[in-house]
Formats: C-alpha cells, structure tokens, sequence
C-alpha cells in the first residue's frame, strides 16, 4: 500500500462556505479551481508557481463542519482493506473512492492518486501542513495504535507534550497528521469520537495572527506554543510554533 499524497479538507457549513474559501485562499496564497459536486459543495486551493495544491474545502449540509484527511494512494480497493484489517468502518463507498470512519469516529477519504509530488512553498513564514485530530481520553489510545498501523512508512512518535502525539510522514509529502487527547469525555456521544481541526506553522505567530485578524479571523485562546483562532466561517484551528519549512519545533 503506497500513500502518494495528502489533502488537508476543510469543512464548513454550506451557508458560510464562500467566507471559508475566501478566507483560506487568502490565507494560502492560493486560487480556486472549478466548483463541483452536484451543489458545487467541493473546492480546490490551487497554488501558484507549479506546485500541487494539498487543501481543499467542502460546505457542509449539518454540523458545524471541521477538517479531514484524504489520502491519495495507488490503490484504493488495497487502502481500503488495509483500514479495515486496522479497525476502520466503511462509511460510504464510491466511484473510485471512499469514505472511512477511524475507531474513535474520525472521517477520512481514500482517493486515486492524479500525479501530484510538487508541495507548494512557505507563504509568508507560515504553512498549513497538519491535521490535528482531537481524541477522547478513552480513545486516545486506540486511535493513536490505528493510526500508527495504518499510515505504514510514516514515524509515529510522541509529541511535546503527554497529551500529543505525531505521525509525520515520508518526505515529500504536504500534511502530517496530531493526535491530542482531550481532557475530559465527549458529552452526548454513544461512542467517543474524534473531531479534527487545521494547524499551520509559523515562524512568527503574533504576525501571523495579526494578518488573519486583518482577514477577518478572532482570537480564541493561548496556548503553551499555539494560538487557537476562529475563522470567518466558524472554524477553529491553531496557529502553532514551529518551523515552516520541516513542520517541528524550533530547536
């Protein structure tokens, strides 16, 4: 099983989709591709200067929407029987793709590799390039195990911290994947579940953050070595300390 490539997919309600798209092209340095789906739901940040996008947006009919993966891979059929030998249930299956659930409840899609090897460059000292994935403690462990089997050839590690955990992956490839244990239970779940949000590199958070502002973003919280924002859609995601260009920490 061979995962060529990653997409970070951010998801928003339909109703605030065109805020979304705006805001993380501008964000991105990107432009978009052609609209499809049958409600024109599913978009692509197109970067510049022949690199190969790695985001892409979907507007959501219920919820308030998050993030995901999509893995690009030679064989879909063979992916796919590899997350479910893992513990990964089929959640819908498609011409040439599917979707799929992690144990702890977490989307993902499988999808056909189109060519794409060239990851677009830092834009102004910060980068998108990480899926955190927020864990009940319940299910922390489980979800770290299926990750760390399913995604072969990637180093799975602890993080900075005892609630993190990271699976960076071959180099080359534009999207890692966090996992974060929460401190306390999902409520109102009949299963724990895992949500899932964006974080971005940056060398300098405070200018980082003032340029989102600027975008129309909103301070959330402050943490050890990230800041938490909302974007103009709804959306939360972090503004995390580390270095664009290789994804860790400093030092």
């Amino acid at each position: 099983m061979s995962i060529r490539w990653t997409y970070a997919f951010i998801d928003r309600p339909a109703a605030d989709f065109a805020r979304a798209h705006t805001f993380w092209t501008a964000v991105t340095d990107t432009g978009l591709s052609d609209f499809r789906g049958e409600r024109g739901e599913f978009v692509t940040l197109l970067p510049g200067g022949g690199a190969d996008p790695c985001v892409k947006a979907q507007g959501v009919d219920s919820g308030p929407g998050g993030a995901h993966l999509d893995f690009s891979v030679d064989d879909v059929e063979e992916f796919v029987a590899s997350a479910l030998r893992h513990g990964a249930d089929l959640a819908a299956e498609h011409d040439g793709w599917a979707v799929l659930r992690s144990p702890a409840g977490q989307l993902f899609c499988a999808v056909p590799w189109q060519g794409e090897s060239v990851r677009p460059p830092v834009v102004r000292d910060s980068r998108l390039d990480q899926v955190c994935l927020d864990v009940a403690p319940s299910a922390f462990d489980a979800e770290v195990a299926f990750w760390g089997g399913l995604l072969d050839g990637w180093q799975s590690v602890p993080g900075s911290l005892p609630e993190f955990h990271v699976l960076r992956p071959p180099t080359g490839l534009p999207v890692r994947v966090l996992l974060q244990r929460l401190g306390e239970e999902r409520q109102g779940q009949e299963r724990p579940t895992a949500a899932a949000h964006l974080d971005l590199a940056c060398a300098d958070i405070p200018a980082t953050r003032a340029r989102h502002e600027d975008l129309g973003a909103t301070f959330v919280a402050q943490g050890a070595h990230w800041t938490v924002m909302r974007d103009p859609a709804g959306g939360t995601y972090c503004l995390t300390g580390r270095d664009p260009r290789t994804g860790g920490l400093p030092g």
